[in-house]
């Protein structure tokens, strides 16, 4: 069962993937990996700025 459950995961693995390709061949896989990025350390920053807010809060607390 669980053989065969691996080959299916496997064969689906081994598909071309054409938008990916097309998208790399046109240069627009750039675009998606610079808006990721973008994403990834606004969060980032976002997350250290609530980070601060919280230490500034606790110490004023105390």
């Amino acid at each position: 069962m669980a053989g065969c459950l691996f080959l299916s995961c496997a064969a689906f693995a081994q598909d071309k993937v054409e938008m990916a390709d097309s998208m790399r061949a046109n240069g627009k896989i750039y675009v998606v990996v610079a808006v990721c990025l973008t994403i990834l350390i606004g969060l980032f920053i976002y997350v250290l700025m609530i980070d601060k807010k919280i230490t500034r809060f606790e110490k004023n607390r105390e």
